[in-house]
């Protein structure tokens, strides 16, 4: 299967270009600027070796063009708008899986939310609603990401207001060895999306011994 990360020369793009590679996906780095998808994805290649997968560097029209359905949309949230305007005409038939979480500028602990209420919403009201736009992945350290030899240590939760596209991203990311839950309609990503500079100040703080923590859904004690 072949799916596409805009943004994917970042370090959340890459760490989910490494996990989907290795899973056997093949996946087209995005970027404005191709020269640095292309080195990028080299780079990524060439350090792991045992791929089964694989990982390509392409323009963002080209990236779009590759994938089968889903867009992962990893840009900073400073592009998130511009971004999407740029590539809106080329995403008919697919569905645009929206990681970004609106940080205040300057200040990753905590969040500045766009007038729709999340960096989701926005992203929906631009594209219309003839193209799904799925909110997931917000919450995963890229560090975690990053590392193959870790299992990713947390859930994913996953919002939007189509609900076979949420449905059908479910299924994508399990291939990541993750549970994924369905968490609602677009608004939920309002909280999903506000978790993660929580998160963020947890991880920083010295008086928590550990980092790059996520979130899990724990069934009750029996």
């Amino acid at each position: 299967m072949k799916l596409s990360i805009i943004g994917g020369t970042g370090p959340q793009g890459k760490g989910l270009a490494l996990r989907f590679a290795k899973a056997g996906f093949e996946v087209a780095l995005g970027s404005r600027d191709e020269s640095r998808a292309i080195k990028v994805a080299d780079s990524l290649t060439s350090k792991n070796q045992n791929l089964v997968g694989s990982i390509t560097g392409l323009s963002n029209s080209e990236a779009i063009a590759f994938t089968d359905k889903f867009v992962i949309f990893s840009v900073p949230w400073s592009g998130h708008n511009n971004t999407l305007s740029e590539i809106k005409g080329m995403l008919a038939d697919k569905v645009l899986v929206d990681i970004v979480v609106p940080l205040e500028d300057g200040n990753p602990r905590k969040v500045a939310m766009p007038p729709e209420g999340s960096a989701t919403e926005a992203a929906q009201a631009m594209l219309g609603p003839d193209i799904p736009v799925v909110g997931a992945l917000h919450n995963v350290s890229a560090n975690t990401l990053n590392h193959l030899e870790k299992k990713i240590n947390c859930d994913i939760l996953v919002c939007g207001n189509n609900l076979d596209a949420r449905l059908d991203t479910i299924e994508l990311l399990k291939n990541l060895e993750v549970e994924a839950y369905n968490a609602g309609d677009a608004t939920s990503a309002r909280c999903l999306e506000a978790i993660t500079p929580i998160l963020i100040r947890i991880n920083m703080s010295k008086a928590v011994p550990f980092s790059h923590a996520g979130i899990k859904i724990w069934p009750p004690e029996e």
